[in-house]
């Protein structure tokens, strides 16, 4: 029996739930992981485990080998090596939650500037309120005596990893167009195979020798959150999501990522101990509205 567009059974419900779950905690695994790895030692684990044992049993996707090259390199190595290095020299997990899903205005600019694609006015009134919410986390930094544990590089490292993943964003449209029988898991099973020797590569470089191959004196904490980040965020997430948007239209899945930022906020808070100050806290209100803005003021914007 097929589910409606329009309804969501339990079992679709629970499913968005607990991928607005895996993501959100997502951030704080990241953070745990980056405890004994360096950037680059946790981007190629997460990977690993990624594909390990799925690539032996999955087939490769049918499509063109450079669109799993370019989703791996943008995906992998460039929004997941900018966001460890960003949680590294100074992002917490629970504002990393937040300043990602500027992805969403990313996206619509690239997809402006590269496919030519239509901007709403509910787009445009989002990217100026992301904006503002932007300028609120940078006055951080203009604050005298203000010790904070966001820094500079931090944040601007954080708001390329979502422009990277804007950038996958688009790489993906090519893919779908590429592949009418297009399979996510295959897809992200095989790309996942693509970021481990680039950052291997990057830690033999950038990485301190006495920290290189020190990952058996890693604490089995270090693993789960490798594992959580590998099978859980990366291949089971996306898997779940993907599901989701085939089974209902966009409009009615896209909202729950607007849990995203709420689980990341409270798991960070909770477990890592985060705080977050004013300017933080309206930052994360306006750039949390250019969302429901993006996504809901569409209609009642070209009505009026």
């Amino acid at each position: 029996m097929t589910t409606s567009p329009s309804t969501f059974s339990s079992r679709d419900l629970l499913s968005a739930l607990l991928v607005v779950i895996i993501w959100g905690t997502n951030f704080v695994a990241m953070k745990v992981g980056l405890r004994s790895l360096t950037p680059f030692q946790l981007g190629a684990a997460r990977y690993i485990f990624a594909v390990l044992p799925l690539i032996i049993f999955i087939r490769p996707p049918r499509l063109p080998a450079k669109w799993v090259i370019a989703y791996g390199l943008s995906q992998g190595v460039g929004q997941f090596g900018l966001l460890f290095l960003s949680l590294k020299v100074g992002m917490s997990a629970s504002l990393a939650s937040v300043i990602l899903q500027t992805q969403v205005f990313f996206t619509a600019i690239f997809g402006f500037m590269l496919l030519k694609e239509h901007t709403s006015r509910a787009l445009l009134a989002g990217l100026g309120l992301a904006a503002l919410g932007l300028g609120c986390f940078a006055m951080n930094f203009f604050e005298t005596g203000h010790v904070s544990d966001i820094t500079p590089a931090g944040f601007a490292l954080c708001l390329t990893a979502a422009a990277m993943w804007a950038a996958s964003n688009i790489v993906v449209r090519g893919a779908q167009k590429a592949a009418p029988g297009f399979d996510v898991v295959s897809f992200m099973v095989w790309c996942s195979l693509v970021p481990i020797i680039p950052f291997m590569l990057l830690s033999l470089a950038f990485d301190d020798p006495a920290t290189r191959w020190q990952w058996t004196d890693a604490p089995y904490t270090t693993w789960i959150a490798v594992a959580y980040l590998g099978w859980m965020a990366t291949i089971l997430g996306y898997a779940m999501w993907t599901r989701l948007l085939k089974r209902h239209p966009v409009n009615r899945v896209a909202p729950f990522s607007l849990g995203v930022p709420v689980a990341g906020i409270s798991s960070g808070m909770l477990i890592l101990g985060d705080s977050i100050n004013g300017w933080q806290w309206t930052g994360i209100a306006l750039v949390v509205a250019a969302l429901v803005c993006t996504m809901f003021a569409g209609r009642w914007l070209d009505r009026t």
